[in-house]
């Protein structure tokens, strides 16, 4: 294995970080927020595919947070909107990203992030991380407009990270996705951050499946 693709959002980010800004702005309801919100992001991104209307995930993150708010009757003022909307330039990456990207680092792994994520947003959160400059490459999938899982997305990141996809390997802590990422023919490492949860019923199942991303350096070889 030559490079890694990691997926962002719940997998290198935790997005329920926003929690707590949610309690904040809305006592009592910050759970519900945060769940519902990231709940809805996903739903967007597949029916706008579906749609054939991509909109890029900023909006979609957006129009998430605005029909959360509506559900759960929450007065989402301009200033809520955006203090909610600018902490996702900002979440808080899981404690074992920083320590697991630098073990792979040290094996001379190329290492990249293939996300939903429009490309400021990723900038963005990954400075705020402390982990962009151990990163060869970010890759949205603003330059297909479409979202995973669509094969197109996949296929982007043997390209960015110039190696031929049977030397890559993609990580994601969504389950989904690496289902989608299986179905192009990568090599899949599910980061499985709940003991509790099951596989998805999709048919193509995780090569490797791990609790943290440091797990990942025993079982690669640069």
């Amino acid at each position: 294995m030559k490079a890694i693709a990691f997926d962002a959002y719940g997998t290198l980010f935790d997005v329920f970080s926003v929690t707590a800004l949610g309690e904040e702005l809305f006592p009592g309801k910050g759970d519900a927020l945060a769940q519902l919100w990231r709940l809805k992001q996903l739903q967007y991104s597949m029916l706008r595919s579906l749609m054939g209307r991509h909109r890029d995930f900023w909006r979609v993150t957006e129009d998430a947070l605005v029909y959360t708010a509506r559900s759960l009757g929450l007065d989402l003022t301009p200033d809520r909107r955006a203090r909610l909307l600018e902490a996702y330039l900002t979440l808080a990456a899981f404690p074992d990203v920083k320590p697991g990207l630098e073990a792979l680092r040290a094996r001379g792994l190329r290492l990249g992030i293939l996300s939903n994520g429009e490309p400021k947003m990723l900038e963005a959160a990954a400075r705020s991380a402390g982990i962009v400059d151990l990163l060869d490459d970010i890759v949205s999938v603003e330059e297909v407009k479409i979202f995973k899982p669509s094969p197109r997305v996949y296929q982007l990141a043997p390209e960015h990270l110039r190696v031929h996809s049977r030397d890559l390997g993609f990580v994601s802590s969504n389950c989904w996705d690496v289902a989608g990422a299986a179905s192009t023919g990568l090599r899949t490492f599910w980061i499985q951050r709940r003991a509790a949860e099951p596989p998805e019923e999709l048919g193509f199942t995780p090569d490797h499946t791990v609790s943290t991303i440091t797990d990942l350096t025993a079982l690669v070889r640069g």
